[in-house]
């Protein structure tokens, strides 16, 4: 009886008093970062914005067309819309889309006079907002909220004479959806790409130094720090708000940085030791360099102040002009060490060079035109305007996965307001709705949502039946019922699921538009009607139109990828052996640079969808940073070839040697893309001769600088492909081999 009475006794006093389990809750709510706390945040300024706007609306001007819409935009850009960043970057997006509301709306009102005007507009509309994403991340989170700005006037009745509470009504919305994102419950700071660029710069300035010290290479500790600085700035591990994926040249410049910074700290991870002599203090001194190249990048991140060039381009290009064979009577085996050894650093310091030179202009340094020879940044000097334009043009195709979607979007809902046109559907916005929220990128994922939002569509439309008919015509039950209802809403429905979301917002809709007119439980009928239409319409888009997603799509990016890398590592070794550059064609990076884009861009939305089970979980990031790898080293490879002498240096025994490995690596490349365009297995390759086998070399006179520069960087190729079908062959075919990368 004792103990029982003592475990009883503890279990109460370890019972939180109500009021501090309150306090913890709010403390969560405020401070967390998981799913619930997250859209608690976001419920909470919704439901404030969006109630406070529908009473003003209604209650304090007496417009019900006013409320409407207040109401309306503020559920759309916070409530609909998935605009990444803080609270204060939200509000300043928001805020640069209000102009753009307002002529949805008048466009809308005035495009409704007709059913096939309105779908017309639809498609127009409906594909450029939807292709709007390719812009970036914000653009692309606010563009459903614009989606239902056009949507709510596109329908009858016809009523140009209420355009001015229309769009008072909107901006009401919008207004306040902007205080509550600046003042309520903002989220919890995240580090930003700035900053996780710097410390990635510290590291590598670190890693520098310490390969200036015995033993010359790095320890255990600073091999593992570099690879978490580097893993930091990979794209899935950064915030979606943080990410420099917009067209702009600060941003194109900021992403260029985290880059430049990754190369760097892959690079000095790779420099091998000096074998049994010491370093040559040529190199030590660019070591040196490096080190503090990098740390200035740094501090120049951290303060927002651009440190300038530096002195690690000019010892760079000397660095390169007096690289000399040994000549001491070392072995071949010393020799291929000390050049190798030699070529990393040259492409160490020429990424510390890249990460000065992006920081400088992420922080808006103009460049002068001696500091970009390779082309590396064609984007600096150009307006904002032209390059949206160019990023929006390189994905006009069929092959682009934001095309697709534009495309995929736009019909489905310009087939619902066809239909809601001619059957005359009550609310017929409600359709269009449902197609635009509930239409995914695949077709099998597009059918599990609607399975889920039928029967929580089905489920809320009866739970409204219920609460029409016993409140029937009370107003003021309705207002205070309102804004519980709405907070559940958008607190449950991220967090349970579609199904939650549809069938809770089924209920908001009923309380809504009881208030605004006499009402009978037919509205929620209506409410399941308009669901069903839309989600049928969005089943069957979503079968014709790409019905496979960015599956297959990132499958032939990578392999037309593939196949470009192969054809740009022999052009570019045909430039290094042909004795004149101009004399051969320039290697095919424009080529190479519009798939790289395709194939990211692939990849970013493959990264959302579900995956199936006949995907093979291939290593497609390895297959990215080959492209980069094989553009940047393509660059810089024949711009030093351009301007040195060693392109005639190279010799007859060592040109055919290089034009072999090229031939022989870049054949590989071509059949891995083939094989993966065909979706066929593949098999592991076993990696190829290169710098550091002194058979691989010609015998004879020792290999000039130029050699090591190129052998290099295919090795560094060759590495990046053996990752590739060894991840491929080993989701098809078990195991990878032990040759496998």
């Amino acid at each position: 009886m004792g103990p029982e009475t003592d475990t009883s006794s503890a279990t109460v006093r370890s019972r939180p008093h109500p009021v501090q389990a309150l306090w913890r809750a709010a403390t969560a709510l405020r401070h967390g970062t998981g799913t619930s706390a997250v859209a608690g945040r976001r419920a909470v300024r919704v439901t404030v914005a969006a109630i406070a706007a529908f009473f003003i609306g209604l209650y304090g001007l007496n417009q019900p067309v006013t409320a409407t819409y207040a109401l309306f935009a503020a559920v759309a850009m916070a409530g609909l819309s998935r605009i990444p960043g803080t609270g204060r970057q939200r509000a300043a997006v928001v805020v640069r889309m209000l102009p753009v509301g307002l002529v949805l709306v008048t466009a809308g009102t005035l495009l409704a006079v007709r059913t096939w005007a309105a779908v017309v507009g639809m498609l127009v509309i409906g594909f450029l907002l939807a292709f709007a994403a390719a812009a970036g991340p914000r653009l692309a989170g606010a563009a459903p909220g614009l989606q239902l700005l056009y949507i709510l006037p596109c329908f009858p009745p016809f009523a140009p004479q209420t355009l001015g509470e229309r769009l008072g009504g909107m901006t009401l919305g919008i207004l306040l959806i902007v205080v509550a994102e600046s003042l309520l419950l903002s989220d919890p700071p995240t580090a930003s790409y700035r900053a996780l660029s710097a410390d990635a710069a510290m590291t590598a300035a670190r890693c520098a130094t310490e390969l200036t010290r015995p033993p010359w290479t790095l320890s255990d500790g600073a091999r593992s720090a570099a690879r978490a600085a580097g893993e930091a700035l990979r794209p899935s591990q950064v915030a979606e708000s943080e990410r420099p994926a917009g067209p702009g040249p600060r941003e194109r410049a900021l992403a260029h940085t985290g880059m430049a910074a990754r190369v760097l700290l892959a690079r000095l991870q790779e420099v091998p030791g000096p074998g049994h002599r010491a370093p040559h203090p040529q190199s030590l001194e660019l070591l040196h360099l490096i080190a503090e190249s990098a740390r200035r990048s740094a501090a120049a991140l951290r303060t927002g102040r651009p440190a300038g060039p530096g002195r690690l381009p000019a010892a760079l290009a000397l660095y390169r002009r007096l690289r000399t064979v040994p000549t001491d009577g070392a072995a071949p085996e010393a020799t291929s060490t000390v050049m190798y050894r030699q070529a990393l650093l040259i492409e160490a310091a020429h990424a510390g060079v890249t990460l000065a030179t992006a920081a400088d202009l992420a922080l808006g340094r103009r460049l002068r035109p001696d500091e970009t020879p390779d082309g590396s940044f064609w984007y600096a000097g150009h307006s904002t305007a032209r390059l949206w334009a160019h990023r929006l043009m390189a994905h006009l195709s069929p092959r682009s996965v934001y095309f697709q979607n534009a495309v995929r979007i736009s019909l489905a809902l310009a087939a619902a307001r066809t239909v809601a046109g001619v059957v005359s559907l009550p609310h017929g916005f409600w359709a269009m709705l449902a197609a635009l929220t509930l239409i995914r990128t695949t077709a099998a994922q597009t059918g599990a949502v609607v399975r889920q939002a039928l029967t929580g569509a089905l489920l809320g439309a009866l739970a409204a039946a219920v609460l029409l008919v016993f409140v029937g015509g009370n107003t003021t039950a309705y207002a205070v019922v309102l804004p519980v209802v709405m907070l559940a809403t958008f607190w449950i429905g991220p967090t349970r699921g579609v199904g939650w979301a549809q069938g809770l917002f089924t209920l908001v809709v009923s309380v809504v538009f009881a208030q605004l007119a006499p009402a009978t439980w037919h509205l929620a009928a209506v409410r399941f009607l308009d669901v069903l239409t839309g989600s049928v319409i969005g089943l069957v888009i979503g079968l014709l139109a790409w019905p496979r997603g960015a599956h297959e799509e990132l499958r032939r990016d990578v392999a037309v990828l593939l196949r470009t890398i192969g054809s740009t590592i022999t052009s570019t070794t045909s430039i290094l052996t042909a004795g004149h550059a101009e004399d051969r064609d320039r290697p095919h990076l424009p080529s190479l640079q519009h798939a790289l884009m395709l194939a990211e861009s692939s990849f970013a939305q493959y990264q959302s969808e579900p995956r199936r089970a006949d995907t093979p979980v291939a290593d497609w990031q390895a297959a990215l940073m080959a492209g980069h790898h094989a553009l940047r080293g393509s660059r810089r490879l024949v711009e030093w070839g351009e301007s040195d002498a060693g392109v005639r240096s190279l010799g007859p025994a060592y040109g055919a040697r290089l034009a072999q490995d090229g031939a022989e690596l870049a054949g590989q490349y071509e059949l891995v893309g083939t094989l993966l365009a065909g979706a066929r297995p593949l098999s592991s390759l076993s990696g190829r001769p290169g710098p550091g086998d002194p058979d691989a070399r010609p015998h004879g006179a020792p290999a000039p600088p130029v050699y090591y520069d190129a052998e290099a960087w295919l090795q560094g190729l060759a590495v990046d492909l053996d990752r590739i079908t060894a991840a491929t062959a080993g989701a098809a075919a078990g195991p990878p081999s032990k040759n496998a990368g």
